[in-house]
């Protein structure tokens, strides 16, 4: 199924019958895996400027601006920082996901719900393999994925650069037209949608979370993963009861 025109569902719960077709259930990790709200993110948001301010030896509020227009330029800090000062990644990401992650609450309903998806689950993120590992488990639901392509799987090229997608599908023998991808910024759905996949944005009140949602490459808004998969998956239930 490869979804062509505007068909996102803003109103109505999910059908299952627009997912029986899925092998494959692709998840971006900060901000899509667990709430924003938790601000787990705002760690790693001033850990980079951190990093910055050390590395460029400039005060908070400068770092602060290199790393936002880093981000707009090149799609993520850490891109800015390689083409611009050619830096080890490892270093800047090490630094950067050095963050206590233990008052993130647990999600046994989303290991329920993930549990219940029929086919393989896959986290896909611009983060590290570390930071993935860290959250998931952390989250209570790292149990349920069979592999993390991270931003050094994609060869530090962040989403949404449409050879990371494809790198992706190659690698793990996806299938796009039997895939979903679960994302927070709405940007990062575009080449999901080129190549086939169904795509379900989790927005939230960051301005990047909105830039790029306007168009046929959202098929599905989830404000709230867990409860749009429990939806989801009680469709299936009744679908076959």
């Amino acid at each position: 199924m490869n979804f062509t025109g505007k068909v996102i569902f803003m109103t109505q719960p999910p059908l299952w019958k627009n997912f029986a077709h899925i092998d494959t259930w692709i998840f971006d990790l900060d901000n899509t895996l667990y709430p924003s709200r938790s601000n787990l993110f705002a760690k790693i948001d001033r850990k980079m400027g951190e990093f910055i301010s050390d590395f460029l030896n400039v005060d908070l509020v400068e770092a602060k601006a290199v790393q936002k227009k880093y981000f707009q330029e090149h799609g993520t800090t850490l891109n800015g920082l390689m083409q611009n000062y050619n830096i080890d990644p490892t270093d800047f990401l090490n630094y950067v996901h050095d963050i206590d992650v233990t008052d993130l609450a647990a999600a046994p309903e989303l290991s329920l719900a993930l549990d219940r998806l029929p086919g393989r689950k896959i986290i896909f993120t611009n983060g590290s393999h570390y930071h993935a590992t860290n959250v998931s488990s952390q989250l209570g639901i790292g149990q349920h994925f069979e592999h993390i392509f991270d931003i050094a799987a994609a060869d530090y090229r962040p989403k949404p650069d449409k050879t990371v997608y494809e790198k992706l599908v190659v690698e793990l023998n996806i299938d796009p037209e039997k895939a979903v991808l679960f994302e927070d910024m709405a940007v990062n759905l575009e080449p999901a949608h080129d190549m086939g996949m169904i795509t379900v944005w989790i927005p939230n009140e960051a301005h990047w979370s909105y830039a790029s949602s306007e168009g046929d490459h959202i098929h599905f808004q989830a404000d709230d993963l867990t409860h749009w998969l429990c939806d989801l998956l009680d469709d299936k239930s009744r679908t076959a009861a």
